[in-house]
C-alpha cells in the first residue's frame, strides 16, 4: 500500500487514478511514498525519508525544492500542457478586455444611476471615451513557444491576428504543433519590436526574470498590450507602469495583482485565474497521478522536471530501478554486479539529464538482498529500489 500526501485539495477525478486497494490518500499521512501538491509552499518543509515521488498538479514548480530532491534521488512530476487551454482562453479574453476597454466601461456603467432617460443619455454621452479597435490585422508576439504558447499563437492566427513567436528551446514535436502562419523571431527584441500585444510563456528562472523590462519596453510599438498569465516575476512592474504613464503601453493585463498594480486604470489585474478552471484542474489532477503511479509501480518516468524521460515496458515481474550520477563506468558497474550474482538482465535502459542519470534493469529472478545493498554501495547510485 502506497501512502499519498495531499499538501493542497486534489480533484477527486485525478484522485480517482489511484486505486484504494493499492494507494492510501490522506493531507495528514504520515511517511508517504508519494506528495501530491498544487501550490503549497516545501521549500520549509522537512522531506520525510519514506518519500519516493513529488507530483505537481500544474506546470510551475517554483514552490518544490527541485534541488534537495534531485539529491536524494526523488523525481519531481509536472503536468505541462494539462491546464493550455485554461490560460490561453483567459489570453485571448485579457487580449478582447483591453482592447475594447470592457474594464473601464463597465466601471462607468455601474456607477451610473438615475431614471431610464438619465441613464440613457450617460450611456450616449459617455461611450466614446470608451471606443477600442479589433483584434485581426494586429500583431500578436508570443515569448515561449511551449504547450501554452503554441495554442495561444495558433489560436491568434484563427483570429485573424498575426502572430511572431521567439522560443530558442523549441522541440521538433513542438514545432510541428505550431502553425506555418507563425513567423520565427530572431531574438526577443524583435518580439516586442513589432508587436501590438506581448504575451509570455516561460518559466520563472534566472534568465526570465525581469525580461520586461525597461530597455525592452522602449522598443515597442505605441500603445503595446503586455499580457503576463506566467509569472509575476517575469514582468518589471515599475518599468510597465512607467511606460503607461508616457503613452507608450496601453494597457498591463496580468493575473497576478500586487499594492503597486491595484487601482491603477491601465493595469487589469486578475486574482490568478489562468487555471482555474473545472477542467483544468481535473487534467492536470489525472495526469499527476498517472506519473506517480507509474513511477512507483513500474519505475517509469515522464514528465518529470529533474530526471530524464524513461519508459521501457516490462518484461518480468522483477524490475530495479536506480537513479545515480551521470559519471563514466556506472553503468558497467551496475551490470557487474548483478551478473557476478548469477542473474540475467532481460533488458535495461539508461538515461542521463544533467549531473543526474536513471537506470532501469529486468532481471529474470527476484533480486536477493545482499545484491541490492551492493548494487546501493556502488559509488555513484543515490537511490535503488526493487519493483516486483
Amino acid at each position: 500500500m502506497y501512502k499519498v500526501l495531499t499538501l493542497n485539495n486534489i480533484s477527486p477525478t485525478g484522485l480517482d487514478q489511484l486505486p484504494r486497494e493499492r494507494y492510501s490518500v490522506s493531507s495528514d499521512a504520515d511517511e508517504p511514498e508519494i506528495i501530491l501538491l498544487r501550490s503549497f509552499n516545501m521549500h520549509d518543509m522537512a522531506l520525510p525519508d519514506s518519500l519516493e515521488a513529488v507530483g505537481r498538479a500544474g506546470a510551475g514548480v517554483n514552490n518544490i525544492p527541485i534541488d534537495r530532491l534531485s539529491a536524494r534521488g526523488i523525481p519531481v512530476f509536472n503536468t505541462p500542457g494539462a491546464n493550455a487551454n485554461a490560460v490561453k482562453e483567459l489570453v485571448v479574453a485579457g487580449m478582447l478586455l483591453a482592447a475594447r476597454n470592457i474594464p473601464a466601461a463597465w466601471d462607468y456603467t455601474r456607477q451610473l444611476s438615475g431614471d431610464a432617460e438619465t441613464v440613457s443619455k450617460a450611456v450616449e454621452a459617455g461611450k466614446k471615451q470608451f471606443a477600442g479597435y479589433e483584434l485581426p490585422g494586429h500583431t500578436l508576439g508570443v515569448v515561449g513557444l511551449g504547450y501554452i504558447g503554441r495554442q495561444v499563437a495558433n489560436v491568434a492566427l484563427s483570429l485573424g491576428m498575426k502572430v511572431i513567436g521567439y522560443d530558442p528551446g523549441i522541440t521538433v514535436e513542438g514545432a510541428w504543433q505550431l502553425s506555418a502562419g507563425v513567423e520565427q523571431a530572431p531574438n526577443v527584441e524583435a518580439v516586442f519590436s513589432r508587436a501590438d500585444f506581448l504575451t509570455f510563456h516561460v518559466p520563472l528562472n534566472d534568465a526570465t526574470r525581469g525580461l520586461v523590462n525597461e530597455e525592452r519596453l522602449a522598443l515597442t510599438r505605441p500603445g503595446v498590450t503586455v499580457l503576463n498569465f506566467a509569472r509575476a516575476p517575469i514582468v518589471d512592474e515599475a518599468a510597465v507602469l512607467a511606460q503607461i504613464d508616457k503613452g507608450q503601453v496601453h494597457a498591463y493585463v496580468c493575473d497576478f495583482p500586487s499594492p503597486a498594480l491595484l487601482g491603477h486604470e491601465s493595469v487589469i489585474a486578475l486574482p490568478h485565474l489562468g487555471a482555474s478552471t473545472r477542467e483544468a484542474e481535473e487534467n492536470c489532477a489525472v495526469m499527476v497521478a498517472q506519473q506517480v503511479a507509474s513511477y512507483v509501480e513500474h519505475g517509469e518516468i515522464l514528465n518529470s522536471v529533474n530526471f530524464p524521460e524513461v519508459r521501457m515496458p516490462r518484461t518480468t515481474g522483477y524490475r530495479i530501478a536506480i537513479a545515480n550520477a551521470n559519471v563514466p563506468g556506472l553503468v558497467g558497474k551496475i551490470t557487474t554486479a548483478i551478473a557476478d550474482a548469477g542473474i540475467n538482465i532481460i533488458d535495461m535502459i539508461n538515461k542521463s539529464r544533467g549531473e543526474l542519470a536513471y537506470t532501469l534493469v529486468d532481471i529474470d529472478e527476484d533480486c536477493p538482498a545482499a545484491v541490492l545493498d551492493n548494487l546501493r554501495g556502488i559509488d555513484g547510485v543515490v537511490r535503488l529500489r526493487c519493483l516486483s
